[in-house]
């Protein structure tokens, strides 16, 4: 739905809860750490009993690579009945990949889809009653605008012909060619979560009344949700550069990842209604109406997209600083300095999904033009962490 119309659903209320990394530059240098941000929960049921804080040090395996040649790969979205969805950035697509074999079925191409610089098919998610209505949501930047569509998946029609015409449930995201945000997530609560770039505006990040460079909180027909901090807004939270990555621990709580532009990179921990300072402030600020990240990293080491909640850490893909980052958790800081891992091994890392356990997804991000892809590029690959 276009912004502005009253929200229709009274779900479950919150009680608490980047240059791209082809343009973002800065010297080499060791993560910092803060404790000052604190997430809120995304739901009023009462949280699962806190997790043992995590060892200071992780472990990565490579256990195999699921799937080769892939297009710029964006999206990633493990289906309930087995089978990994994967949007093509660049071609506007949506593939489905055996997790077991690697095969690729292609669903279809997602019309409308206007592909140029950062822009394109970007974030996927399966719908909360996915079982029974089978929609999938997905991030898409159009010749006007970036926005949310759905559409329905009917896996028993032909190849190349199985997305039906896609439902625009909300729109108006400014779009450009750089800081398109793009990662959508539903919550523990049942509602959509969307991370959104200034595109390039820095002014837009203060603005409460744009929606670039805003986490937003949606019900799954595209209304701003109940319990938004801001009545009548779907703004969630604020002073954002270009957010990728949004992800939940054990306790339901958000973290999301964010581009910095010449100095800082940030993982945050997300509180409604929270202003991360952008365009003021990069990194930690001794401005105390700002919210610090949790840890912080120089835009060469990371340049942060996708990131997972697994085994008591969040996992944070590196584009520009082509390694995975494990960031300990404990309560709503990092209990550790953050690690790398697979360190120039796969090139640019995009986007990190759970597959449950101690296991993740991760897809390379090669072939989108900042990359120097090789043979077999691009990758989704299963690995086992702790």
């Amino acid at each position: 739905m276009i912004v502005g119309r009253r929200a229709v659903s009274a779900l479950v209320a919150a009680s608490a809860l980047l240059a791209t990394a082809g343009c973002s530059s800065g010297a080499g240098g060791s993560p910092g750490v803060s404790a000052s941000a604190s997430p809120g929960r995304t739901s009023a049921q009462a949280s699962p009993s806190a997790e043992r804080t995590p060892p200071a040090k992780g472990t990565v395996t490579v256990v195999r690579t699921v799937a080769e040649d892939l297009n710029s790969p964006w999206g990633l979205a493990p289906l309930p009945e087995g089978g990994l969805l994967v949007s093509s950035r660049d071609e506007g697509t949506i593939t489905r990949v055996d997790e077991k074999t690697g095969a690729k079925t292609e669903l279809g191409e997602v019309p409308g889809v206007s592909a140029a610089g950062e822009g394109g098919l970007l974030g996927l998610a399966l719908s909360p009653d996915y079982a029974s209505d089978r929609m999938i949501y997905a991030y898409v930047t159009t010749a006007s605008d970036n926005r949310v569509v759905r559409m329905l998946y009917d896996a028993k029609r032909p190849s190349g012909d199985q997305l039906g015409a896609p439902d625009t449930i909300f729109k108006g995201i400014p779009k450009g060619m750089i800081h398109n945000g793009g990662r959508i997530a539903f919550g523990p609560d049942g509602m959509l979560y969307v991370g959104t770039g200034e595109n390039g505006d820095r002014g837009l990040a203060q603005d409460r009344k744009s929606l670039g460079g805003k986490i937003l909180r949606l019900t799954p027909e595209g209304e701003p949700a109940a319990g938004d901090p801001f009545p009548g807004s779907p703004v969630y939270s604020y002073g954002h550069r270009n957010v990728q990555g949004l992800a939940w621990d054990a306790e339901q709580r958000l973290f999301a990842s964010e581009f910095g532009q010449d100095t800082w990179d940030e993982l945050n921990a997300i509180a409604p209604g929270g202003n991360y300072g952008w365009p003021t402030a990069e990194g930690k600020s001794a401005d105390a109406k700002f919210r610090d990240p949790i840890a912080q990293w120089h835009t060469d080491d990371a340049s942060p997209s996708g990131i997972a909640y697994a085994e008591g850490s969040i996992w944070m893909a590196g584009l520009k600083g082509q390694r995975l980052w494990r960031i300990p958790l404990s309560d709503t800081a990092a209990s550790a300095a953050p690690q790398a891992f697979l360190k120039g091994e796969y090139g640019r890392l995009r986007t990190v999904v759970s597959a449950g356990g101690d296991r993740l997804w991760v897809t390379t991000s090669d072939t989108d033009g900042r990359g120097s892809p090789k043979q077999g590029d691009d990758r989704i690959l299963e690995l086992r962490v702790s």
